[in-house]
């Protein structure tokens, strides 16, 4: 397979070489959302082994933003030492440094954090690692207000780890992220990134209706059909495999933008290096398009 092998841009490229000359002009950030894989020594897929693949990933693709999921505390101070132009905001799901976080990486000269804080998806979600809903493991979200620094907008990234066993947990989870977003400052934007462990149309989403929330009510757009995306097939969770294991090639790592952003294009990157992949999922972005704000 080859490096880029779909990365599906054609789309894209020719969306953006028809947007009127005013469009082409807005400021625009590069996102992604990758979830990591834990980290553990056991060959083949070792973090040791993956790490510059992970690396080779992020600098090639340079987003400004990246919400991270199942990073371990030495996996993000790996990244950040790699990555010495970003800097990362988060918190274990078990407190402080233990487990995994849902950590949000930022350029530093693109972005400046105004604001942040963590929430765990349960009944109590101000309680560190707490559960509800059935899950056997704690879930939680981190959230950050950031000043863009070119434009002057504003706009809040949330990123999460939806349960990936029970229905309920992601059905409350969900009804719980969409309520801390609604009591963030009106008119700020948001982007919404995570792995939500279901994907839209499959049969777990006929169960717990998480895309269909967050896209109905919640007011989000999905990325990657707002891009023109409809490609049967495609999914984001490989188990190292370099194909779609979930039935039907179901997305469940996305990037949902809400309020005045555009989606100017979105990948699913299937990079890999002599077989090897940098995760046991493809990592996903967009390039979302910032309002004028100056």
């Amino acid at each position: 397979m080859k490096a880029r092998g779909s990365w599906l841009l054609g789309l894209a490229l020719m969306c953006a070489a028809a947007l009127p000359a005013s469009a082409a002009e807005a400021p625009t950030l590069q996102v992604m959302s990758f979830n990591l894989r834990y980290a553990d020594e056991r060959p083949p897929h070792a973090w040791s082994a993956r790490l510059p693949l992970v690396l080779e990933t992020l600098r090639r693709d340079t987003p400004d933003l990246v919400g991270t999921q199942e990073g371990l505390y030495r996996q993000l101070v790996d990244l950040g030492r790699g990555l010495p132009e970003h800097d990362w905001i988060g918190l274990g799901r078990e407190g402080g440094s233990h487990g995994e976080f849902m950590a949000v990486f930022y350029r530093r000269d693109r972005l400046q954090p105004l604001e942040y804080d963590h929430f765990w998806l349960s009944d109590t979600p101000a309680t560190i690692g707490s559960r509800s809903w059935g899950n056997r493991i704690p879930r939680m979200a981190s959230w950050v207000r950031f000043r863009d620094l070119g434009s002057g907008c504003e706009l809040y990234v949330v990123n999460t780890h939806l349960d990936h066993e029970t229905a309920d947990a992601r059905r409350h989870g969900a009804r719980l992220l969409l309520e801390r977003i609604d009591g963030f400052e009106p008119g700020i934007p948001v982007l919404l990134t995570g792995d939500f462990n279901t994907g839209p149309g499959d049969a777990a989403a006929a169960v717990d209706g998480v895309h269909a929330r967050l896209t109905g009510e919640g007011g989000f757009v999905d990325s990657w059909t707002a891009a023109g995306h409809d490609e049967p097939g495609f999914g984001s969770f490989h188990d190292y495999g370099g194909t779609a294991k979930a039935a039907g090639g179901a997305r469940i790592d996305w990037i949902l933008a809400r309020g005045a952003l555009g989606v100017r294009d979105a990948a699913i990157d299937t990079f890999a290096r002599d077989g090897r992949y940098p995760s046991d999922h493809f990592p996903v972005s967009a390039r979302v398009e910032l309002p004028r704000c100056r």
